[in-house]
């Protein structure tokens, strides 16, 4: 017997929205977005169907990095806002029923944070062993930068003290030496501060590069052999802390190297994990009109060796770049044809700097498709702010910031983001067919086709289906490779689901060998039923870009269809 409710783990069945403060909303007219302003639109968050929100870095920064490059954890970027108002939104948030997550950023320190300018003063300084140095010339690392338009190495030499300090990112982000305890011990106590404020828990950037000892002493490297029981440390601090807080980590990993992320069966690393094998893979089957990439990313999650807890976060789009690096080369150029053949579009050779709504050429059909698939999938979908409504993005903008423009909420010039003259906004606002007199959220909140409409639903019935984020699933068998069938199941309750990659309508026909003949199959997105032959056979119909979502209903089943 399952001892346990839907809402004991929250994040099961969460529905994950992503946005940068200083592109959300503007409150004050000085032309970037703030506390105060985000707080005015919970109310349109909570209506989309969003249970926990995520805040993009919104702690003092040079601004070298959109806010990744940190220079005061515990601050507030006074153009955001204050402490207190961070406060009101939280409460704000809480209020309507949600959750928020924030940053939490263990790898780097932008090179302006105060630990790093007393770590260069001398080699003795208290804060140097913070970070990580080496006093002889370093190889050539130009084959493991992130950036590899922007550095060609990994360390940097400080001329003051002529040694050279690790830094995976860019140069002005230094990495911090995780192996020393007082580094340690000043992490937990930001992890602490922000628990206090009331945050629900943290989205961990760059796990894997935090987690290694590139550039240690030995004696470092003893006390840091075993990388993994600093996580498991980090987990069990937020647990004492607050017992139903997350850590969702961005971990870039193939699947057979996330298990020891997770903690393995005991489920004492990360609560959650973004998919990103998973979105590759879709990106691919859309692609090919061909669901066997798809399929077979989702057969090959390790979820017999990681806990029931565990969840992994699924999503189309993020605040990076869309990455395909864990596709072959061959398959990365079949995504580069069909959603961004132009060099301008791409961005690092592995990459997309595109929104979903341009790469499918604005196609109603196909991106309904999409955010159907999006959240039948199993775990927990995250949004990307001004997904909703299909905004795209600005190739004219420099890298990751291309899909990072202001929220579009009318349709006037400034987008109703902002009062300020255009030459004060924090970011041009997108033009042409995607500019907010095409897309905006007050047309869509009035138009019953909308994408908007679409997604709001969506979010609605995953919200009604625990199975989709609790349950077991299985890629069910059929011929037409061009759509994926999966079915989920939690206790009693159990979902069919198939969606067409492939303009032209089908007839898939499925045999359920779990269920009885005359069990009901109920749309839980259209008006219809059908029932299971004596050989527990049913064919469904499915237009080009088309999708089911099918209830299993038997006898004594009571939930609303």
């Amino acid at each position: 017997m399952r001892i346990t409710d839907t809402s004991d783990l929250w994040w099961k069945n969460a529905v994950i929205y992503c946005l940068d403060v200083e592109t959300f909303f503007d409150s004050d007219g000085d032309g970037v977005g703030d506390f105060a302003g985000l707080a005015q639109r919970v109310d349109y968050l909570s209506e989309l169907g969003v249970t926990c929100l995520w805040l993009m870095p919104f702690y003092p920064t040079p601004g070298k990095d959109d806010g990744y490059d940190v220079s005061d954890f515990y601050g507030v970027d006074p153009r955001l806002g204050t402490h207190g108002e961070v406060v009101e939104l939280v409460r704000t948030a809480k209020d309507r029923g949600l959750r928020v997550i924030v940053d939490l950023l263990v790898n780097h320190t932008s090179d302006q944070h105060p630990w790093f300018k007393e770590a260069r003063k001398s080699k003795d300084n208290p804060y140097r062993d913070y970070y990580v140095w080496r006093s002889d010339p370093p190889p050539d690392t130009s084959d493991q930068v992130v950036f590899p338009d922007q550095e060609d190495s990994i360390w940097e030499k400080d001329e003051k003290t002529g040694e050279w300090y690790l830094h995976h990112f860019y140069k002005h982000q230094p990495d911090l030496n995780i192996a020393n305890r007082k580094v340690q011990d000043a992490i937990a106590k930001v992890m602490g501060f922000w628990l206090q404020l009331g945050i629900d828990g943290f989205r961990v950037d760059a796990v894997p590069f935090f987690l290694n000892d590139l550039g240690m002493s030995e004696r470092e490297k003893h006390d840091f052999s075993e990388p993994h029981e600093y996580l498991r440390a980090l987990r069990q601090f937020l647990q004492r802390r607050s017992g139903d807080a997350i850590l969702l980590g961005e971990v870039n990993v193939p699947f057979e190297d996330q298990v020891a992320f997770f903690g393995g069966t005991n489920g004492d690393e990360l609560t959650m994990m973004f998919d990103f094998v998973g979105m590759q893979a879709i990106y691919l089957s859309m692609a090919r009109a061909d669901a066997r990439p798809l399929a077979e990313a989702l057969r090959q999650r390790p979820l017999d060796r990681i806990s029931p807890d565990s969840q992994y976060a699924n999503f189309l789009r993020n605040h990076d770049e869309l990455t395909l690096d864990k596709l072959s080369e061959d398959e990365r150029q079949e995504v580069f044809a069909a959603f961004g053949p132009e060099p301008e579009m791409q961005l690092f050779g592995r990459g997309l700097k595109r929104r979903l709504p341009t790469m499918l050429e604005g196609d109603p059909r196909r991106l309904k498709m999409a955010y159907s698939l999006l959240f039948a999938l199993p775990g927990t979908p995250v949004l990307f702010y001004g997904e909703e409504i299909g905004m795209g993005e600005n190739l004219e903008l420099p890298g990751r910031m291309a899909v990072r423009t202001p929220m579009q909420w009318t349709a006037e010039p400034d987008a109703g983001f902002s009062t300020a003259p255009a030459r004060k906004l924090v970011a041009p606002i997108v033009t042409g067919g995607f500019g907010p007199e095409h897309v905006n959220v007050a047309s869509a909140r009035h138009d019953p086709d909308s994408l908007l409409r679409h997604i709001t639903l969506m979010a609605q019935r995953y919200r009604e289906c625990p199975e989709l984020g609790w349950g077991d699933f299985r890629v069910l068998e059929q011929p037409v490779t061009a759509v994926l069938a999966h079915r989920c199941t939690w206790d009693e309750a159990s979902m069919v689901l198939l969606h067409n990659l492939d303009p032209e309508s089908v007839v898939v026909p499925l045999t359920l060998d779990d269920d009885e003949e005359g069990t009901l199959l109920v749309d839980l997105l259209q008006e219809g039923e059908c029932r299971l032959d004596e050989r527990r056979r049913v064919e469904l119909a499915l237009d080009g870009y088309g999708y089911r979502w099918l209830r299993v209903q038997r006898p004594g089943d009571r939930r609303l269809p």
